[in-house]
């Protein structure tokens, strides 16, 4: 009996591989996973043949059966469809190369990345794959000829810029692969043959030094900007870019709120201007009684401007990116071994961990770190916790304030 579209999506999976028939030769294959394959049975030159017709629901029963009718046709006049289907597809492949496949894959991926990424990404296979084997056949290219521009990377010592290469380069073949222009991925087996960079941790104070570095914040003789950016940055524990080019807009002092957007509007001349929230999603940062405080106090320096951390010279610009790391090494600290701005970061995370009061899942969120965990990334990532981060960071600060006056863990420091 022949197939129908109900049957075709209805049938479920089995712990082993078996068949529906369609008739005249045409089958489709189920595997346990759930992949459905239309497959055509047929006899050439005396010898029985299978041809791939297409993947389920991709390829329809109706196109699946135009698919059987053609190859049919073939055969009745001394044509072997697979062997067909094998120059066709050689034909096709050489026509592309490796740098055409490549804009062809960046072009599909920009729907999902921001126009500076997206600019990153095509940059960096320009400079670095292009001049090498841009100009080759997808179909002539083997595993060690891929490796070759990107071990030139490797060798420069740039082993982070390497490592994405090699993803990149993978993800373009895979590319191939997925239209058909080559039936193997062999950047695949590149696995492994590229130097992986030490990651190194950004310097962070240890609890027993909390008290110290406040009391040298407090007893900083800098601009004033400074200090109220240094004290903010330890409150809310952002990141550089987040803070640096923030805007008074993003701020709601009357809901104690801070939203930092996805991108914001460059400013003209200044670079990375257009950052906002690292994850590319608007980040909601709950704001303490102290962090409004200090907010407050900013807003008697640049509420008039549209930046809130403006520059030394020029209101239109932002602070320098070092302005945080300099004013920790004019009170005396190394921001390569000791503690920088970044490690702010480190330092109320490890706190917050320590203290036990609070979950797993809005430290994350606080933090604005992305969930790994790509199953449970789909679950969580609308929830953003906010009540009970909301009384995280006035722990925090509450701590902080504690920390001037006596020597507490986070554990013993109680919540209010």
């Amino acid at each position: 009996m022949a197939l129908t579209d109900i049957k075709v999506r209805t049938t479920k999976p089995s712990d082993k591989p078996f068949k529906l028939t369609d008739g005249q030769g045409m089958h489709l294959l189920i595997n346990p996973n759930g992949a459905k394959y239309w497959r055509l049975q047929y006899r050439f030159d005396g010898k029985q043949k299978v041809l791939a017709l297409g993947v389920y629901p991709t390829v329809s029963l109706g196109e699946a059966r135009r698919k059987r009718d053609e190859a049919k046709k073939l055969v009745s006049v001394g044509i072997d469809p697979s062997e067909k289907k094998k120059t066709d597809k050689i034909e096709q492949s050489e026509a592309f190369t490796f740098e055409a496949i490549a804009r062809d894959w960046h072009t599909a991926c920009n729907r999902r990345w921001s126009p500076s990424h997206s600019e990153r990404v095509l940059k960096s296979l320009e400079d670095n794959l292009f001049s090498s084997i841009g100009k080759r056949k997808i179909v002539e290219l083997k595993t060690k000829d891929l490796l070759v521009p990107i071990k030139v990377v490797e060798a420069s010592g740039r082993l982070e810029v390497a490592a994405r290469l090699q993803q990149r380069t993978t993800a373009i073949m895979r590319y191939a692969v997925q239209n058909g222009l080559i039936d193997y991925n062999p950047a695949q087996e590149m696995s492994g043959a590229i130097a992986v960079a030490k990651r190194t941790h950004r310097p962070a104070l240890p609890f027993d030094r909390f008290s110290e570095l406040l009391q040298r914040i407090d007893s900083f003789k800098g601009r004033k900007l400074t200090k109220l950016a240094v004290k903010l940055t330890l409150l809310i524990f952002i990141r550089s870019s987040e803070l640096r080019f923030a805007r008074w807009s993003e701020i709601d002092l009357d809901n104690a709120m801070w939203t930092i957007p996805a991108e914001r509007e460059p400013l003209l001349g200044v670079k990375h201007s257009h950052r906002g929230s690292k994850m590319r999603t608007p980040h909601l940062v709950p704001l303490s009684r102290q962090a409004l405080e200090v907010l407050e106090a900013i807003r008697e320096i640049s509420g008039g401007y549209d930046l809130i951390f403006i520059g030394d010279h020029n209101p239109g610009k932002p602070m320098s990116e070092n302005t945080v790391n300099k004013a920790l090494r004019s009170m005396g600290y190394d921001t390569s071994t000791e503690v920088c701005g970044h490690g702010f970061r480190a330092m109320a995370c490890s706190a917050l961990i320590e203290a036990g009061f609070w979950s797993k899942d809005a430290v994350e969120r606080q933090m604005s770190h992305q969930e790994r965990n790509s199953v449970r990334a789909a679950y969580i990532h609308k929830a953003e916790h906010l009540d009970e981060r909301r009384l995280m960071v006035q722990w925090w600060a509450d701590y902080l304030d504690a920390l001037r006056t006596r020597a507490v863990s986070p554990f013993d420091f109680k919540k209010e």
